[in-house]
């Protein structure tokens, strides 16, 4: 099996190169609003943003930062499938603006921005990624009443394009192939997920929590407990994007407004907004199937696209900023062995839980097709995973054009400027003796 990864330095809210109704799943996280780090491009996308930076005037700004997603947002709903989800994972914004310390709801300004789109809302997941910081909390330290709670979580909102799901042909091989496990299912779609860490955001710091390690599955890394096991690393550096820039600051004596960004060419900035390679896979499998598109109109450094090629789905990604991209052709170089070692841990962690249920007196009623284990439910019976055998970057002129749906003219025209292909050779993966565990 082939998947192909596109990705375009541009503006998402102009995808006229992707046809109507040719993306299946979108999972994307934007620049959150009204924080500091992104009032840059912003400001250069929008003269209301700059101007209301400029004025200290956080509501205006907050409003017209959004009102720069709102028209991918409408793109989204032009591309998407009727009944694809649309996965984007924001957290909320504390900031002061004229001595005045408020919290900016951007979960809140999403979700009224998809509804007007004609997305139905789904229950969404509130990510609560542990901490250990040693001065987390904000305010008048010991002394009440003017300490603030700290904002150790974002939200996943998970909408769909209409009102009735997809639909398939009944006994569809991909769809029954794309299954995942029952144990998985009920930890995936749970509404608060605890078992992710957030992933350093530093630029030049390559080490990425979310290396095919998957949180939960009783795998522990050299330097660090359990992943899942609710505690953070005592070298990781923990996203801090929400706090005041003074974290002890009381209210009466609020952080420093932030200076106003001038204009300029691409935002060269130090640190970025990824988050962990667990967070998209996990939605590309709850959420797609093998050979489905996935979009991310904010790509960064390209993290969704590893999670779509390490899931066996093809990808169309949009970035404003071609320097978040810089590494991602190295982070492809290990695509391979990070495919294994993803694959590896999930068969482990079924195999772990067979044992563990049964030493319990659960009994399993199927068997797999593909494995040495049962399963749960005749649904997982013909699960099988892929892991990728090769990977090969498309040099301009030698890719297809548009993305269509199969069978449409795949040699319709050139790479345009600033685009990129990757394409991915994966491999079933037949039954793997167990490892360690």
């Amino acid at each position: 099996m082939e998947s192909r990864h596109r990705i375009r330095v541009g503006d998402a809210s102009d995808m006229s190169d992707v046809a109507a109704d040719a993306v299946d799943l979108v999972v994307t996280s934007p620049p959150y609003p009204m924080i500091e780090m992104w009032d840059e491009q912003f400001a250069e996308q929008s003269p209301a943003v700059a101007a209301a930076l400029e004025d200290g005037d956080g509501e205006r700004a907050f409003e017209a930062m959004h009102e720069c997603l709102d028209g991918v947002w409408n793109e989204v709903a032009r591309v998407l499938v009727p009944g694809g989800i649309a996965a984007v994972v924001v957290g909320d914004a504390t900031r002061t603006f004229g001595g005045r310390y408020r919290v900016y709801p951007n979960h809140a300004r999403v979700i009224e921005a998809f509804e007007s789109a004609g997305f139905d809302a789904l229950p969404d997941v509130l990510w609560r990624k542990p901490t250990n910081a040693a001065s987390k909390f904000l305010g008048s330290g010991m002394v009440p009443p003017n300490a603030y709670v700290t904002l150790e979580h974002e939200h996943v909102l998970l909408f769909r394009n209409g009102s009735a799901n997809r639909e398939f042909d009944p006994g569809a091989t991909r769809r029954y192939e794309s299954a995942y496990f029952w144990e998985e299912r009920n930890r995936w779609f749970s509404d608060v997920w605890t078992d992710v860490r957030g992933t350093s955001q530093e630029r030049t710091d390559e080490r990425e929590h979310g290396d095919g390690r998957i949180p939960g599955d009783g795998q522990a890394l050299e330097d660090e407990g359990t992943p899942g096991d609710g505690r953070a690393l005592d070298n990781e550096r923990t996203p801090d994007d929400e706090r005041p820039s003074e974290e002890t600051a009381d209210a009466a004596d609020p952080p420093e407004e932030a200076a106003v960004p001038g204009a300029g060419g691409a935002v060269d900035r130090e640190r970025t907004g990824a988050y962990p390679f667990e967070i998209p896979y996990r939605l590309v499998c709850m959420h797609s199937l093998y050979g489905d598109t996935v979009l991310d109109p904010f790509l960064g450094t390209g993290t969704t696209t590893l999670a779509a090629m390490v899931a066996g789905r093809d990808s169309v990604g949009y970035e404003l900023d071609p320097g978040m991209l810089s590494a991602l052709g190295e982070r492809v170089g290990d695509l391979p062995e990070r495919s294994r070692r993803v694959v590896a841990a999930r068969l482990d962690a079924h195999r772990r839980f067979v044992r563990e249920a049964r030493a319990d007196g659960l009994t399993f009623d199927y068997e797999a097709t593909h494995y040495d284990f049962p399963v749960r439910t005749r649904q997982e019976r013909d699960i099988r995973l892929r892991v990728v055998d090769d990977v090969q970057r498309v040099e301009s002129g030698e890719r297809a054009g548009d993305v269509e749906r199969a069978g449409a003219d795949e040699n319709a025209g050139d790479v345009a400027d600033g685009e990129t292909e990757f394409r991915v050779q994966h491999a079933p993966v037949g039954d793997v003796p167990a490892g360690d565990s």
